[in-house]
């Protein structure tokens, strides 16, 4: 946001220099981000000085050039060649003299030489309009008033504005600081803070009054609650022209191109009083001016000559055929001043910041209007700036006032009640502050005192301070502007330790983070968003759960994802894409879902592997990986953290060719397996790839929190095999889980490390080798119990398995 100190002046007289100023904006919160001078003309007229032509003869050597002498009122006159036709001894004319620097129509600069002209010598220039900046003739060159004396300064006699402008970055929260006037209230607040005494000065519309009634446009407003309050007034008899250049030198320097007297007075007004104003050619309005919303698909055409389909929430300003205006944004084209404009309708509003905002979004669009709007202006001087405005246009347009205000206010919006307890301004501030230097504070911010007592103050907050609604918002108030600075701090240094439980989730994520980069994952953090149809991939994710974005930039980022295994797959694509195939991929995230309750988001775990276990060399081949290795990393989290008692089941999600389920109870922790091909071809991936999505939330809840340990046996372990010969649909779980039922004590682990189907054994029968670890932390296993244990295994094998030994 750009403030120019002249135009803040305006508001508040203050000699400090802008140096101070910005410093003390800054303090306030209103953080300046650089100070940029401005000259009305560029280079201020430097150097520019008035001269009196003494003599004035034609160049010997050049018929189109002239040798005159100037008096630059020093007592020394000068020589100067001049090319202008108009060039007469006894003028008074603007001298740029030696070192002079000029600006040509590309802003490029150059310097005013001492040299010759066809053998004369020249020190010094004789200037033409647009060469100075002042104007676009060069028919010749300026000749002045008569009366100047010589020698002065062109400057002070053309009044060039000399300005200094702020650019501060003004936070969202402020908006009651978007124009000169909040500016130079929470400037008038820290100059009194400081002992500086400043009043507000606000112009005056005491002048303003209805010249006759004879163009009456009637307004109706049928959204009340997205405008809640509607002025407007008409003006007739004016002359659409260039502003004058005091206003036109206003709005250049906060960087503002001038238009027409009319569109500039709005324009002014705006960064003036922070109140967005619409000026409509009353000719082009047939009947009743109507604030309401249209149907949805209705088309619009706006300022910037670009047809819109509008929404049913869209709050547009019509007439009785037709939109006018998307209300708070953008006019139409159709509708607003041109050169031929003799009479207006002014449109001074309140609208309602939500509605406004959506509206920008929707149809991409930020105009200076919208960014006021949407924040929340100031309902109370809707009127007010409208009075303004009208008088500005007579000042600069002529024309009478040709009807009452319009001010159509169905229910005022009111002012905001706090109490403030004098205890907690102490404790949040961490310093005692006196009890009338807060009154004062207060008071210099329009914060109305209704009542005070011991315990604290009964405050009444103006409406345009929408920030400021409960008692932190009101000490933060009192805190800048008594200044941070002023805050002493303690040398006693308090720290606190904190224990956090073992499972909290920030932890946990690290252990198993660390343990999966150790094997050689790579951690990845994909976008929320994702494209829609994506859900179409899967029966068990439904369309209508899809949490989508109502301004999406593009069809690709459109909803929320429901699934993390997506945008893993689009990254293993555009890795395979560019010849790294072999990876390991892992994904902290959550997904998002709509449901008829309200909306919910979970967070996941998820796992990828696809491509070769390991790079090709020498000593070793390459393997692809497989459902076991992947297996191995997915059951080693668990191992990691802890949990023990799970079960495994089948995998109910369609996304999987093949895939188990590992439970905790009735509690799903992970699912992974082999993701279709019908999936991945939808992402033009051709290898097999391996997914894991684990339940995280589930996963910290099932986190054992007590730690058990036991000391390592000195007693020697046995190892015992056994080949199985055992039907084609016996699963390496049965045999493992009858295992573990015959001997729960003394069997410390099982491994599967053989399997062999094919010749030389019988239809529908496959071979599995498998190997027992045996131990007792007590003593030493005699062959007999080893004997006895391997033995009502292998019948408890034969028994429930039909298994027989090879």
């Amino acid at each position: 946001m750009k403030i120019s100190y002249n135009w803040l002046k305006q508001f508040i007289k203050t000699d400090w220099n802008s140096e101070q100023t910005a410093a003390l904006l800054t303090d306030l919160g209103l953080e300046v981000e650089g100070v940029e001078k401005y000259q009305s003309v560029k280079g201020g007229l430097e150097g520019i000085v008035v001269g009196h032509v003494l003599t004035c003869e034609k160049h010997p050597d050049a018929d189109k050039l002239k040798v005159t002498t100037v008096d630059l009122g020093n007592g020394a006159p000068i020589q100067v060649v001049c090319g202008a036709s108009n060039v007469a001894a006894g003028q008074k004319v603007p001298v740029a003299t030696i070192g002079t620097v000029l600006y040509d129509k590309e802003g490029n600069a150059f310097t005013i030489k001492k040299g010759k002209i066809r053998g004369q010598e020249s020190h010094g220039m004789i200037c033409a309009e647009d060469e100075l900046g002042l104007g676009d003739s060069h028919d010749g060159i300026m000749v002045l008033d008569n009366d100047l004396v010589p020698g002065t300064p062109a400057a002070k006699v053309f009044k060039i504005e000399n300005d200094e402008v702020f650019e501060i970055g003004l936070t969202p929260n402020r908006a009651d600081a978007m124009s000169h006037l909040g500016t130079a209230r929470d400037l008038r607040a820290g100059l009194l803070q400081n002992g500086v005494s400043v009043e507000l000065i606000t112009p005056s519309i005491s002048n303003f009054r209805v010249d006759m009634r004879t163009l009456k446009i009637d307004v109706n407003v049928e959204a009340p609650t997205l405008a809640p309050r509607y002025c407007g007034v008409t003006i007739s008899g004016i002359t659409v022209k260039p502003s004058p250049a005091w206003l036109q030198d206003r709005l250049k320097a906060i960087g503002i191109n001038p238009k027409n007297n009319i569109v500039d007075v709005t324009n002014y007004v705006l960064h003036d009083l922070g109140q967005p104003l619409h000026a409509f050619d009353a000719a082009k309005i047939n009947g009743k001016i109507h604030v309401k919303t249209v149907e949805a698909g209705t088309k619009f055409t706006t300022l910037d000559e670009v047809e819109r389909t509008l929404h049913e929430e869209d709050l547009m300003i019509c007439d009785d055929k037709g939109p006018l205006c998307i209300a708070g944004v953008l006019g139409g084209q159709n509708s607003g001043v041109n050169n031929n404009t003799t009479s207006i309708f002014l449109e001074s509003a309140y609208f309602n910041p939500v509605n406004i905002r959506k509206t920008a979004k929707r149809h991409q669009l930020s105009t200076d209007a919208s960014f006021r709007f949407e924040r929340g202006i100031d309902p109370s001087i809707t009127a007010y700036a409208l009075k303004r405005a009208a008088l500005l246009i007579q000042e600069v347009a002529g024309g009478q006032i040709t009807s009452e205000v319009l001010d159509v206010y169905t229910k005022k919006i009111e002012d905001f009640s706090v109490f403030v307890n004098f205890d907690k301004v102490t404790k949040i501030i961490g310093q005692q502050i006196p009890k009338d230097t807060i009154k004062k504070i207060l008071a210099s911010l329009d914060i109305k005192i209704n009542s005070v007592s011991d315990a604290g103050l009964g405050l009444t907050i103006p409406a345009y301070r929408v920030d400021v609604q409960r008692e932190i918002d009101v000490i933060e108030e009192i805190l800048r502007v008594y200044g941070y600075n002023k805050i002493d701090f303690s040398n006693k240094l308090s720290a606190t330790v904190f224990n956090a439980p073992r499972n909290e989730d920030y932890k946990v994520q690290n252990i198993v983070g660390n343990q999966l980069n150790s094997q050689g994952f790579h951690e990845m953090m994909a976008n929320s968003l994702t494209t829609a149809s994506y859900v179409q991939l899967s029966e068990m994710l439904k369309e209508e759960h899809n949490v989508t974005m109502l301004n999406p930039l593009s069809n690709d980022l459109a909803a929320m994802r429901q699934s993390l295994l997506f945008s893993g797959l689009e990254a293993i694509a555009y890795n395979i894409n560019r010849k790294n195939s072999d990876l390991r991929l892992f994904e902290f995230g959550k997904s998002y879902h709509k449901f008829l309750a309200g909306y919910e988001e979970h967070k996941h775990l998820t796992m990828f592997v696809t491509g070769n276990r390991n790079q090709e060399n020498w000593t070793n081949t390459q393997k692809p990986s497989d459902f076991f290795l992947f297996k191995g990393y997915v059951e080693g989290i668990f191992t990691r953290l802890g949990i023990a008692k799970t079960q495994n089941s089948p995998v109910k999600s369609d996304i999987f060719s093949e895939g188990i389920a590992i439970t905790s109870g009735h509690n799903v922790l992970v699912e992974f397996g082999v993701v279709k091909k019908s999936i991945l071809k939808h992402f033009g991936i051709k290898q097999e790839v391996f997914f894991a999505d684990f339940n995280w939330e589930t996963v910290l809840k099932t986190i054992p929190t007590k730690i058990k340990f036991s000391e390592i046996t000195k007693y020697p372990e046995v190892r015992r095999d056994l080949a199985l010969l055992i039907d084609q649909n016996v699963s390496y779980d049965s045999i493992y889980t009858i295992a573990r039922q015959t001997e729960k004590s003394l069997l410390k682990n099982i491994n599967l490390f053989d399997v062999y189907e094919g010749k030389n054994l019988p239809e529908g029968k496959k071979s599995y080798a498998l190997s027992f670890i045996l131990q007792d932390d007590s003593k030493t296993l005699t062959d007999a119990q080893i004997d006895k244990i391997m033995s009502k295994l292998q019948k408890n094998f034969e028994t429930e398995l039909g298994a027989s030994l090879r």
